[in-house]
């Protein structure tokens, strides 16, 4: 069973940080593409960012310069740092493996909310 745990999120100002972190317990999580999505409610999940098993990342153009994803092969951690915050990024964060449409995706965690106001 594909099992998330997502943690971290909580409420910060806005320009404050944020680290999530997300435990993996699945298969091949080395060399698989991983991935953050966010869900507002009554919209559709996003994808906010991506990493490859070779460690290169890819970033919404929103989040680009602020936020920096990361992950530890050896644990099957995940994580996200959430730098220079703004109200539009709260959210529900979800991790899982990526794929080209969140839609695609059967099995998710809890997700981790995040919520950016004064």
């Amino acid at each position: 069973q594909v099992q998330f745990v997502e943690s971290g999120g909580g409420l910060v100002q806005p320009g404050g940080s944020l680290r999530l972190s997300c435990l993996a317990s699945i298969n091949k999580f080395s060399s698989s593409t991983m991935a953050w999505y966010r869900q507002v409610p009554g919209h559709d999940r996003e994808l906010v960012a991506t990493i490859t098993m070779n460690e290169i990342p890819n970033y919404r153009d929103d989040v680009k310069d602020r936020f920096q994803i990361s992950r530890d092969n050896a644990k099957n951690m995940l994580f996200l740092q959430m730098n220079k915050t703004k109200p539009e990024d709260t959210a529900v964060y979800f991790c899982n493996k990526f794929r080209v449409s969140a839609s695609l995706i059967d099995d998710w965690g809890q997700g981790t909310q995040v919520t950016v106001s004064t």
